[in-house]
């Protein structure tokens, strides 16, 4: 174990963002860690140097058993995005000395406040779901890296319709080479910057807003006769029974429109949803649809339960259609399903109905069954008469309760 360990935060001006008690720490260490560009900043440190590579974990084994005074470089505030709360976890005997953020510095560079604004990363990780995460966001703060650039942040942005966003690029903060500039997501998709920079997002203007239960004609869609999408009124009393929180993972077969999938990512916005059709013409109108919706869902080709091994294991299941694989389909759903999840399926038929509450019952599940009759007003004359939608059986399957407690009796 590590007598001492010690995370510093560094500005891109290096040694200039620094107390000089710090670099005082810095030159006694025996034994500095960090990123290429964070240790050039020391060029006489006389201690051994570890370069930041590859696996985390394996670094923090190898300090785990050093008894070598250490510390670690961080960019800024080590706790933001940064190699601190990890070391913290792993290591004992951790102490943190924060730099100014970048974020910091690129609200100060605007000259606005930033305790209200939404913060998140897409440096070294995918943009996948970030549409839905900001949609809507007066200030969005993202930390970039090379791929995921401010021209790529706005093309993203862009085919999401995107537009009421200006944009506020930061690089260099604190160097030699600081830039800082408004730029239109139009403009910006051409525009080349360094590797070191922020985006800031600032609304312009009202965005659209869709709360839940959006109208059926707004969805693209097959038409025949009334229609193949999950009906507005059934789609709200299916979602409220998946019961899904702000993070779930939530797969939604036979996606059709995507009516379903889509109003369960603006719920759970930090989660993720997978949906699969076997249709190539209704994904398409799913694609469509999460582009005018902001929602960044993974929709892909195929027929269940083939395909359901690429998702993530689900916090929740929307089963809108089987395609006659109902028992296969029911036992792979049950057996990835998280703990505490649920499985809701509609039914139009009682011979699906039937199957389907066997197969729950065989997989050690308990089902909840309603029957929703809906009828819509609909105008005659100087007069309304109500039609009737068709009657949906809405099931709601959860693992028995034994088994969600691990207590199976024979203990």
């Amino acid at each position: 174990m590590s007598r001492s360990v010690k995370v510093i935060g560094v500005g891109d001006n290096g040694q200039g963002s620094l107390l000089p008690l710090y670099i005082k720490w810095i030159h006694e260490s025996e034994v500095l860690v960090g990123g290429e560009r964070n240790l050039a900043f020391f060029p006489a440190y006389n201690g051994e140097k570890i370069v930041i590579k590859g696996s985390l974990p394996e670094l923090m084994s190898k300090l785990q058993n050093e008894e070598r005074s250490v510390v670690i470089l961080a960019s800024g505030d080590p706790l933001f995005y940064g190699i601190g709360g990890y070391a913290g976890k792993k290591l004992e005997g951790v102490h943190i000395y924060p730099a100014v953020s970048s974020i910091q510095l690129a609200f100060a560079r605007m000259g606005e406040s930033w305790h209200d604004a939404y913060i998140t990363s897409v440096h070294g990780r995918s943009m996948k779901g970030l549409a839905q995460r900001i949609d809507g966001k007066d200030k969005v703060a993202l930390l970039t890296d090379e791929t995921n650039s401010p021209s790529a942040i706005a093309a993203y942005l862009l085919s999401f319709g995107m537009t009421e966003y200006r944009a506020f690029v930061a690089e260099n903060l604190d160097g030699a080479e600081e830039r800082c500039c408004w730029y239109e997501l139009d403009q910006l998709v051409t525009e080349i910057f360094s590797p070191l920079n922020v985006v800031i997002l600032k609304k312009q203007a009202p965005g659209p807003v869709w709360p839940l239960g959006i109208e059926d004609d707004q969805f693209a869609q097959r038409k025949p006769d009334k229609g193949l999408i999950t009906k507005k009124e059934i789609r709200v009393l299916s979602i409220s029974q998946l019961a899904l929180q702000v993070d779930s993972v939530v797969w939604d077969i036979g996606t059709c429109t995507g009516s379903i999938a889509i109003e369960a990512a603006r719920i759970a916005r930090e989660g993720s949803v997978f949906a699969i059709e076997k249709n190539e013409d209704d994904l398409q109108n799913c694609l469509e649809n999460s582009a005018k919706f902001r929602v960044d869902l993974t929709a892909v080709h195929g027929r269940a339960p083939k395909g359901l091994d690429a998702f993530a294991d689900p916090d929740a299941i929307f089963i809108g259609g089987s395609g006659g694989e109902m028992q296969e389909l029911l036992e792979i759903c049950a057996a990835r399903l998280k703990p505490n999840g649920r499985i809701v399926l509609n039914a139009a038929t009682i011979e699906t109905l039937y199957e389907a509450d066997k197969t729950f019952e065989k997989v050690g599940f308990t089902t909840q069954i309603s029957l929703v009759q809906v009828s819509r007003s609909k105008p005659i004359l100087h007069m309304k008469r109500f039609d009737a939608l068709n009657p949906i059986y809405i099931i709601t399957a959860q693992r028995k309760q034994t088994d969600i407690e691990g207590g199976t009796g024979d203990e």
